[in-house]
């Protein structure tokens, strides 16, 4: 069992409200019982927060990283208003592990290949999750997922993380337009790098800016690229970049 690549904090729910609360607010549905992964956005529908949500039969649990939690507690708060919803920070523990999900356990929902998370344990051992990560392409809090980025461009719907069918919430309207009225010309993508270079540096094809190289593990990489510019052969900073 591992903890997650960056530490986590669990946010408990409760309150009469709880579930409509912050079903009108993310990207998912939430309000069937187990593990969700889901986001919020801007009003203008760009990433503000990824995390987990766990519905138990009297509270909600969300499961999300540390670095961003402050600031997820305080835009919860700012819509709450009258809602009967209270926000606390606990002190439950995260576990994770790889294969057969425990009693006490969720799948992950974005990756069958990712495992498995369970609430109040507190073992650790070590798993390789930038290798999980590259192998998979799944984008991380605070690394591939950034306040600039839409989610649609991150790859949530392959990896559960929005629901087409559901109500109203915070950012759904540019969502809805990205998914039926448009054709995403940007996008995380699994590329091969010879070399390396630090995460946030920029990719170029032909001399032009064609993206942003992230995570790299064994000869792969995550990119977020802009796709009528990737060509057979790019670099970033002194690595080779094909796709």
């Amino acid at each position: 069992m591992a903890q997650p690549e960056q530490p986590h904090s669990i946010l408990q729910v409760t309150g009469r409200d709880r579930i409509g609360f912050l079903q009108n607010l993310v990207t998912n549905d939430i309000s069937a019982p187990g593990l969700h992964y889901t986001a919020l956005l801007t009003p203008q529908g760009k990433y503000l927060a990824d995390f987990f949500v766990l519905q138990r039969p009297d509270d909600l649990l969300i499961d999300v990283a540390s670095e961003i939690c402050p600031s997820i507690v305080m835009r919860l708060n700012m819509y709450r208003l009258r809602a009967d919803v209270q926000i606390s920070k606990t002190d439950i523990d995260l576990c994770c592990g790889l294969g057969t999900v425990p009693p006490d356990g969720f799948a992950d929902p974005r990756d069958p290949n990712l495992g498995w998370r369970a609430f109040g344990r507190q073992e650790a051992g070590a798993i390789n999750w930038p290798g999980l990560r590259v192998a998979h392409i799944i984008p991380e809090t605070g690394i591939e997922l950034t306040p600039e980025r839409f989610i649609l461009e991150m790859d949530f719907e392959r990896l559960n993380g929005v629901d087409f069918k559901k109500g109203c919430y915070v950012g759904q309207e540019i969502v809805a337009r990205m998914k039926h009225k448009t054709e995403l010309r940007k996008g995380l993508r699994q590329v091969k790098i010879t070399g390396s270079a630090p995460i946030g540096t920029a990719v170029l094809a032909n001399e032009k800016p064609a993206g942003i190289l992230y995570t790299q593990h064994g000869g792969l990489a995550l990119a977020y690229l802009r796709f009528d510019r990737i060509a057979p052969e790019m670099v970033a900073g002194s690595a080779v970049i094909t796709v």
